[in-house]
């Protein structure tokens, strides 16, 4: 299991923070009766990662403790994890750092936080591996201030689906070309690979073909190809007007949905 994440960065910043935590802060088990509700992560979307460059994230969500328990008594944050359960996840992805949060009641915080998504780096700095793509379940995580083994884990708080970015290239040709005649439309399928730090082909996708007569707005289907071996597209079409070709990707729970900039052809 790896754990990049809020457990070591939670518990880090409390090393330091405990120290200035008065006693009867500090004693009994202040985590024992923390919730947490309403965690949104990147405002509801995908979080979508390309080949190299680090994505940070944004989260809100909620705390409810005892009106006995100072907030200050106790660091959380939001977590992603895979697994049958929060406390045997097979990975836990988290922020850097511990959110920040302000109290709206005696037993009511709302909170913020970042989390860090890095591929490889190859200095070890906890990076994602292709293979860690797609479906994920939201948690949460309190420690405390006083004794770092006190542990509050909270899970089933949401779904959120982690994306290799996807890119679509298309290209229609020959240009001009007379009515009635073949058009040969190529292209390719790629996404982010976060181990080599590169885009490689995304194969065996079903990628439809579109086209826009010139002066609409609208995309019309034409017929649905697959990738090859190699994410490459290639098929044909006939002529029937001046306009835009396009292919256009549905997404998949690791990858997301992508359509190519329409390819004009001049038809005479």
């Amino acid at each position: 299991m790896r754990i990049r994440a809020t457990v070591a960065a939670v518990t880090g910043a409390l090393a330091l923070s405990a120290l200035a935590v008065p006693a009867a802060q500090a004693a009994g088990n202040p985590v024992s009766g923390v919730t947490f509700s309403n965690v949104v992560i990147n405002s509801g979307k995908s979080i979508v990662v390309g080949a190299s460059a680090e994505v940070t994230v944004s989260a809100t969500y909620t705390v409810t403790h005892s009106a006995s328990v100072s907030a200050s008594s106790f660091q959380t944050g939001p977590i992603l994890y895979r697994g049958t359960s929060v406390t045997s996840p097979t990975d836990i992805l988290g922020g850097d750092e511990a959110g920040v949060c302000t109290a709206s009641s005696s037993t009511v915080l709302r909170c913020t936080a970042k989390l860090q998504f890095r591929p490889n780096t190859g200095i070890g700095l906890d990076d994602l591996t292709s293979d860690e793509a797609g479906a994920w379940k939201v948690g949460a995580v309190a420690v405390d201030a006083g004794n770092q083994n006190n542990i509050k884990w909270q899970g089933d708080l949401g779904a959120k689906n982690l994306q290799r970015l996807s890119k679509l290239t298309v290209n229609a040709a020959p240009e001009p070309v007379k009515k009635g005649k073949t058009v040969t439309v190529t292209g390719a399928l790629t996404r982010a690979n976060w181990d080599s730090n590169k885009y490689q082909g995304y194969t065996g996708q079903s990628v439809k073909l579109q086209f826009r007569k010139a002066g609409s707005t609208t995309y019309t289907t034409l017929k649905t190809v697959k990738t090859d071996g190699s994410g490459n597209l290639k098929t044909t079409t006939t002529a029937t007007a001046d306009g835009y070709f396009r292919y256009s990707f549905a997404g998949t729970t690791t990858t997301p949905a992508v359509s190519a900039a329409g390819d004009y052809i001049d038809v005479q």
